[in-house]
This record gives C-alpha cells, sequence and structure tokens, in this order.
C-alpha cells in the first residue's frame, strides 16, 4: 500500500527531445526568445489600455484580459520547460506537475470562452454601433470575463482530477515538454470510457460550441460590413475583426487538432511540436497580431510615450 502511494506521487520525467540533444539546444533558444517577447507583448497590452483614457472600452477590456491570460499560461509552462531544457535533469515533481497540469486547462479553457465574448463584442460593435455602449455596459462585461474564468475554472477541476485518478502502474515519463492531459493518459495502464466521453462531452462545450458562436457573429458581421459605405470605417472593421480571426484561428485549430481527434492518431514528436505551437507561439503572436493591425494600440503607445517625455523634460 505505501509503495503504491510513493509511486502515485514521484517525480515525473519529462522527455520531451532528450534524444536528440542538438534540436533541444535549438528549441530552448527559441523558446527563451518567444517568451520573452510573449512577456514584454502582452505585458505592453495591459498596461497601455490601462493607461490610455481612449482604449477604456469594452474591446480592451477583454484584450488585456486576454494578454493577462497568455501571460499566466506562458508562465505556468515555459520557465520549468527551459528548466529541464537546460538542465543536466528532465524531471518535475509530483506537485508540480499538477500544478502545471492543473493551470493549463484552467486558462486554455478560460481562452475558449473569452475569444468568443470578444466575437460576440465585435458584433455589438459592428452590427449595433448606436446601442454598443448600452448593450456592453461595464457590468455586463465584467460578468461575461468572470463567467469565462470560472468556467475555465471548474473545467480544469474536473479534468484535472479525472486524470491524476488513473493508475499509472509505476509509469513516470512523460513523453512531452510539459504535464498536459494527452501525454499523462498515455500513461495510463487502464482505459477509460468515462474520461473519453467527459473529455469529448467538455470538448464540445469549450471548443466546438464557442467556435460555432464565433462563426455566427463574423457570419453576421460579414453581412453588416457589405452594408457599410465608408471606406474608411470599412477598413476599420476589417482591421479589428481581421486580427481576432486570426487568432481564434491559430488558438483553436490546433487545440482542437489536438484534443478532439483520438489520441493513438498522433505521432509523438508531431504531438510535442503542436504542444510548442499552442503553448509558446501562439501567446506571443497574439500581442504582435494586435499591435501590429491596430493603430489605435500604436497611436497610443506614442501618446503614452510622448506624455513621459514631457514629464520628464518639465
Amino acid at each position: 500500500m505505501n509503495t503504491n502511494n510513493r509511486s502515485a506521487t514521484a517525480d515525473f520525467i519529462l522527455l520531451g527531445f532528450s534524444n536528440q540533444p542538438q534540436v533541444e539546444h535549438i528549441i530552448s533558444g527559441v523558446v527563451f526568445v518567444f517568451y520573452i517577447v510573449t512577456l514584454v507583448g502582452n505585458t505592453t497590452i495591459i498596461l497601455v489600455s490601462n493607461l490610455d483614457s481612449q482604449l477604456h472600452t469594452p474591446m480592451y477590456f477583454f484584450l488585456s484580459n486576454l494578454s493577462f491570460l497568455d501571460l499566466c499560461y506562458a508562465t505556468s509552462i515555459i520557465p520549468q520547460m527551459l528548466v529541464n531544457l537546460w538542465g543536466p535533469t528532465k524531471s518535475i515533481t509530483y506537485g508540480g506537475c499538477v500544478l502545471q497540469f492543473f493551470f493549463a486547462l484552467d486558462f486554455g479553457a478560460t481562452e475558449c470562452l473569452l475569444l468568443a465574448v470578444m466575437a460576440y463584442d465585435r458584433y455589438a460593435a459592428v452590427c449595433q454601433p448606436l446601442y454598443y455602449t448600452i448593450v456592453m455596459h461595464p457590468q455586463l462585461c465584467q460578468k461575461m470575463v468572470l463567467t469565462a474564468w470560472l468556467g475555465g475554472l471548474g473545467s480544469a477541476l474536473i479534468l484535472c482530477s479525472l486524470t491524476l485518478k488513473l493508475p499509472r502502474c509505476g509509469h513516470r515519463e512523460v513523453n512531452n515538454f510539459i504535464c498536459e492531459m494527452p501525454a499523462l493518459l498515455k500513461l495510463a495502464c487502464v482505459y477509460s470510457k468515462v474520461i473519453e466521453v467527459i473529455v469529448y462531452a467538455l470538448g464540445v462545450i469549450f471548443l466546438l460550441v464557442p467556435l460555432s458562436l464565433i462563426l455566427i457573429s463574423y457570419a453576421i458581421i460579414t453581412q453588416a460590413v457589405m452594408r457599410i459605405k465608408s471606406t474608411a470605417r470599412w477598413r476599420k472593421v476589417l482591421n479589428t475583426c481581421g486580427s481576432h480571426l486570426t487568432v481564434v484561428t491559430l488558438f483553436y485549430g490546433t487545440i482542437i487538432y489536438m484534443y478532439m481527434k483520438p489520441q493513438n492518431s498522433t505521432s509523438e514528436d508531431e504531438g510535442k511540436f503542436l504542444t510548442l505551437f499552442y503553448t509558446i507561439v501562439t501567446p506571443t503572436l497574439n500581442p504582435l497580431i494586435y499591435t501590429l493591425r491596430n493603430k489605435d494600440v500604436k497611436n497610443a503607445v506614442k501618446r503614452i510615450l510622448y506624455v513621459r517625455k514631457c514629464s520628464a523634460k518639465s
């Protein structure tokens, strides 16, 4: 009994590409650079959205929450990944693995819901411009964000508790860079139909339903855009909606491919590269996509820098 308890809470070994050291050296450098860009980019969006009064709108309230999510998501995974990539050992404590697994599920599910909320915000802005401030009032925005956070928390609690209860029969080698669901399920020495059903059910709730709502919102937005006669407003709508659609495509496309297909149909190396993409590349690209395509953010940064420069001179 004690032996079983010890094996159930023993450290895990994150294999990654440990059989290809040269590949790991390259990956570690890329991961470090992307993490720095993630920190700088998302922190900039949060600060700019809060410091510039012209960005105190529902869109940038949601965007700052998305940036905060990406910061939390990346920070819950990448530091430990870099330690394992740079160090001689590839281990992670049982507690560390549980926390990494839980927060990855929590932040990932929350982002699924938040992206759907942002699509509704764009629908209200484009299709109901005269009533936008009435529809998207601050209390509603806060409730929608809180619902997204609580929904992500609930799904993480369910999946994390069920996955970690599976017997592993002493298996400790996780064939990935992080403790995430597909890799942890492969450690189990029994097949659980219950978990498979719950994963698909939550996948429908947190992936397919939000994605369907996003697609419906943008179908209606497309019809509205076709009726816009002002070229300047038409371009502005395309810029803001295009940024969101790009983020949605990158995030949902990778996650659905990773979680909604049968686990045995994904090769081990393919799964590792997909993990790298949605844990590292996507949080890095989000702020770049929104800032490079968004004149409001660029102008806000210029205004803040100008004010700081004038304050320094005086």
